[in-house]
């Protein structure tokens, strides 16, 4: 897409007028980034809003003692809220992000932010749409690794992975970030998978080789 189209991956945006258009035509730029660059880190301020446009950005918890926690995945077309949340409440940042892939993204100048928000309200609905859903999708999550049962949110998390082979291309460190548990853990169940035939598991990759009972189990989490 040509860049000076961007828009048009924001459909909620198109609703602005034209002096709302010139704002975001001259405060804000384009950013690129190589897959596994930092985003953002604690402590540090955001000064942009951030709309991605192409590329996958992994936004993650990270404890005192090194433990992960994948939040929540950006995708092109959307906003990050964490970002978001930030510059409303002129905080630092409490997580980070990481680039999964080469990334390209819209960030929009923070005085140029404040701005539209006082001056669109197709802008605010925007903001706080994306604000909603997301905070909606992070409280199932919390809800997941406070109650949910580690057998259940692996099963889910293998079905979702999985490429059309059966294939996952994680380490069992990458699967314990992805739902909030101790690799040794992960690594305990991946076993009993392999026990009941379910699954095969080698360095780097796990094969799915019963898709239907681990669909079965991962149902139980709904």
């Amino acid at each position: 897409m040509d860049e000076r189209n961007w828009l048009e991956l924001f459909p909620a945006l198109q609703g602005l007028g034209e002096t709302e258009r010139r704002i975001l035509d001259t405060r804000s730029r384009i950013l690129r980034l190589p897959a596994g660059a930092t985003v953002f880190a604690p402590g540090k301020t955001p000064q942009h809003m951030l709309l991605l446009l192409d590329g996958v950005v992994r936004v993650q918890q990270v404890s005192a003692g090194g433990r992960e926690i994948v939040l929540y995945r950006v995708f092109g077309g959307e906003s990050c809220i964490m970002t978001t949340a930030c510059l409303l409440a002129n905080e630092t940042y409490h997580a980070e992000a990481i680039a999964e892939t080469p990334l390209k993204a819209v960030g929009i100048a923070r005085a140029a932010f404040d701005d539209l928000l006082d001056r669109s309200a197709a802008f605010r609905r925007f903001v706080f749409t994306a604000y909603a859903t997301r905070i909606a999708d992070l409280f199932l999550t919390i809800q997941e690794v406070a109650f949910g049962r580690v057998d259940v949110r692996l099963a889910h998390k293998l079905c979702a992975l999985a490429d059309a082979g059966g294939r996952i291309a994680l380490t069992h460190q990458d699967l314990a970030r992805e739902i909030g548990t101790a690799r040794e853990v992960v690594s305990r169940q991946l076993h009993e998978f392999q026990r009941c035939g379910w699954v095969a598991v080698k360095r780097g990759e796990i094969t799915i080789r019963d898709r239907a009972s681990l669909a079965a189990l991962a149902a139980a989490r709904e």
